[in-house]
C-alpha cells in the first residue's frame, strides 16, 4: 500500500475506489446465494475499514484524513442541525421493519461500515489526492465522482426501481459536496462519517410502501436544497481549517 501511495496518491485513491465498488458488488451477490442479506458484504467492508483506519493511524495521516476533531465549535456549523435533518429524512413517512432481524442486522451493520469507507475513499483519499493542484476541481470531482458512483445500485438493485436510484445519484452529489466543504472548511471528516453511516443504517427501516414516486423526488430536492444552502453558508462563515498535510 505505501508503495504506491507514495508513488501517486490519486492512484492510490483510484484502487481503492475500484476495489469498494467491485468488492461490495461481488459480495452483495454471494449473500444474495446464501439468502442472508449483505452477509458477505459486512465482512468485506469490515475488514476494508479496519484495513484503511489502522493503515492510516500506523502511516500518521490521522490529521490529513481528518479522523480528528474539528477546531471549529459546534456553533459554528450551526450545531450540525442541517445534518440532523438529513438523517432524519429516512423517518419523515414512517418506519417498517423490510427484513427479518438477521437480515435488518446485517444491513445496518453494512450500512455503517459504508460511511466510514466512501468517506475515507471519496472525502479522504481523492479529494486530498486533487487538492494539491486545485481545490476547486478537488471539490467538485469528489462530488461529482461520489454521486456517480451510486450508478452501481441500478445494477444491483434491478432496473425495476430506477426511480429511486437516479434520485440517489443526484442528490448524493450535493450531500458528497456538503461533505468535502465541512472536511475542507474544518479538518474533520468525522461528523461526515457519523451522518453518512446513520443516513445509511436508518434507511434500513424506510417506510418505503409510503413512498410514491412523486414523494421521492420531493425528498431528493429537499436533500438537495438543505446541503447546497448548509454548504453556502459554511463556506461563508468559516475560514479553512490550518490542519498539516503530513
Amino acid at each position: 500500500m505505501n508503495k504506491l501511495y507514495n508513488k501517486s496518491e490519486l492512484g492510490f485513491s483510484i484502487v481503492f475506489i475500484v476495489i469498494y465498488i467491485v468488492g461490495a458488488s461481488l459480495c452483495d451477490m454471494l449473500s444474495d446465494v446464501v439468502k442472508i442479506s449483505k452477509i458477505f458484504t459486512f465482512l468485506f467492508l469490515f475488514v476494508l475499514s479496519l484495513s484503511l483506519y489502522f493503515w492510516i493511524k500506523r502511516n500518521n495521516l490521522l490529521d490529513k484524513y481528518g479522523l480528528c476533531k474539528t477546531k471549529f465549535k459546534h456553533k459554528n456549523f450551526l450545531f450540525y442541525i442541517p445534518l440532523l435533518i438529513l438523517i432524519s429524512t429516512n423517518f419523515w413517512f414512517g418506519v417498517k421493519l423490510n427484513y427479518n432481524f438477521i437480515n435488518s442486522l446485517f444491513n445496518v451493520l453494512t450500512m455503517l461500515c459504508v460511511g466510514f469507507v466512501e468517506e475515507i475513499i471519496f472525502r479522504g483519499f481523492l479529494f486530498k489526492a486533487l487538492e494539491k493542484d486545485n481545490v476547486k476541481y478537488a471539490i467538485i470531482i469528489s462530488s461529482v465522482t461520489f454521486g456517480v458512483g451510486h450508478i452501481v445500485n441500478l445494477f444491483t438493485s434491478g432496473f425495476n426501481n430506477w426511480l429511486p436510484n437516479i434520485c440517489q445519484i443526484f442528490y448524493s452529489m450535493a450531500v458528497g459536496f456538503l461533505f468535502v466543504i465541512i472536511f475542507y472548511k474544518g479538518g474533520s471528516l468525522i461528523p461526515c462519517i457519523l451522518t453518512h453511516s446513520l443516513v445509511n443504517a436508518f434507511s434500513v427501516f424506510q417506510n418505503t410502501q409510503a413512498i410514491t414516486p412523486l414523494i421521492e423526488i420531493l425528498i431528493s430536492i429537499a436533500i438537495i436544497v438543505v446541503a447546497v444552502f448548509y454548504s453556502i453558508v459554511l463556506l461563508k462563515t468559516l475560514k479553512t481549517s490550518k490542519k498539516p498535510n503530513l
